[in-house]
C-alpha cells in the first residue's frame, strides 16, 4: 500500500523541485532522496527509479504526457515488503489521470488531486482485505445500475455480492500465507481465482492488480533460482580471493634497495641510471599507497562476500 506520493518537476539548472505532495506517515521524501532520482533520471537516463532507505521504498517514473520536455516525474513511498512489480499497472493508471488533469498553475488543485489518487488507490488495496469494502462498492453499483434501468444487471450483482467478497479475501489470504512458505504454484493459483471473482463483481483495477500479482509470484521460482546461480558464482570467486596473498608491501620494500642503487649511481657518477632510479622511486612509492589501499579494500569485499 502506498503511504506518500510527490510530483516534482527536474530542472538542470535548479535541479528537483517538489511541486506538490501528499503523505499519511511521517514518512516524507526529502531533498536528499531527490538528488538520488535527479542521479538515476538525468545522468543514468532511467524512465523509472527506486530507492530503498530503512524500511521504505522510495519509486519514481517518469510523465512524458505533461510536458514535451520529458521533465515531470511522479514518485511514491511504499513499504519494503510491498511487491512493485504488480503495482506499476496501478501507478500507470494514477499517472495517466495526473497527465490528464494536470494544470501548471494551480498547485491547489495539483495537491487535491494527489491526495484523491492516494487515497483511492489505499481504497483499492483495502479492499483486498475487507469484504464489507467491497460490498459496499458493490451496492454503489447496483444503486447506479438500478438508476439508470438496468434491473437485471443490478440483480445479478446483488446475487454475487453475497458470496464474492468473502470468497476473495479468503483468496487473497491463502494466496499471501502461500507465498509467505514459497508455494508459489499454490499462491498464483490463489491469484487468479481471485482475480476471476473480482472480475464477476466487475472490479477491473482489483482484477488487473491481482493477475500482475499472479503473474509475478509464478516467476519467483525461476528469479530465485538465477539469483543462487548467482551467489553460487560469487562463492566461488570468494574462494579464489581466499587463496590469493595479496602481497601490497612488495613496493614498499623495494623502495630501500633502489635507494641503495642511486647513492651507488651517484658514486660511479652514472646520470643517465641515476634519472631512471629516482623516477624508479617515485613510482613505487606512488604504488605502495595504492597496494595498501587495494589490501583495504580486498579484505572489506572478502568481509562483505561472506555474508552474500
Amino acid at each position: 500500500m502506498p503511504i506518500g506520493i510527490f510530483l516534482y518537476e527536474i530542472e538542470k539548472s535548479f535541479g528537483p523541485q517538489i511541486i506538490a505532495d501528499y503523505y499519511i506517515t511521517e514518512e516524507k521524501v526529502t531533498p536528499e532522496i531527490l538528488k538520488i532520482f535527479n542521479e538515476k533520471h538525468i545522468k543514468k537516463h532511467l524512465t523509472d527509479a527506486t530507492h530503498r532507505l530503512k524500511n521504505s521504498l522510495y519509486y519514481s517514473s517518469q510523465i512524458e504526457a505533461i510536458s514535451k520536455k520529458n521533465n515531470y516525474y511522479l514518485g511514491f513511498i511504499l513499504k519494503e515488503e510491498e511487491d512493485l512489480i504488480s503495482l506499476k499497472s496501478i501507478f500507470e493508471k494514477i499517472e495517466a489521470k495526473i497527465a490528464q488533469e494536470f494544470t501548471p498553475k494551480d498547485k491547489k488543485k495539483i495537491q487535491a488531486l494527489l491526495k484523491d489518487v492516494l487515497n483511492s488507490t489505499i481504497s483499492l488495496f483495502e479492499k483486498l482485505k475487507e469484504p464489507i469494502i467491497i460490498k459496499d462498492t458493490i451496492n454503489e453499483k447496483t444503486k447506479q445500475m438500478l438508476d439508470e434501468g438496468k434491473l437485471q444487471e443490478a440483480r445479478e450483482l446483488i446475487d454475487l455480492g453475497e458470496i464474492i467478497p468473502d470468497k476473495l479475501s479468503t483468496e487473497i489470504k491463502l494466496a499471501e500465507e502461500s507465498q509467505k512458505q514459497s508455494n508459489y504454484k499454490k499462491a498464483k493459483k490463489s491469484y487468479l481465482k481471485a482475480a476471476d471473482l473480482a472480475e464477476q463483481i466487475r472490479e477491473t483495477e482489483i482484477v488487473d492488480l491481482l493477475k500482475k500479482k499472479a503473474e509475478h509470484v509464478g516467476d519467483l521460482p525461476n528469479l530465485l533460482k538465477t539469483r543462487d546461480a548467482i551467489n553460487k558464482g560469487i562463492r566461488k570467486k570468494l574462494e579464489e580471493l581466499e587463496d590469493i596473498n595479496l602481497e601490497y608491501k612488495i613496493y614498499e620494500n623495494l623502495i630501500p634497495l633502489i635507494e641503495k642503487n642511486i647513492k651507488l649511481s651517484y658514486s660511479l657518477e652514472d646520470t643517465d641510471q641515476i634519472k631512471i632510479l629516482e623516477k624508479l622511486v617515485k613510482l613505487s612509492s606512488s604504488a605502495s599507497k595504492i597496494a595498501l589501499d587495494l589490501k583495504k579494500l580486498d579484505d572489506e569485499i572478502k568481509s562483505l562476500l561472506k555474508k552474500v
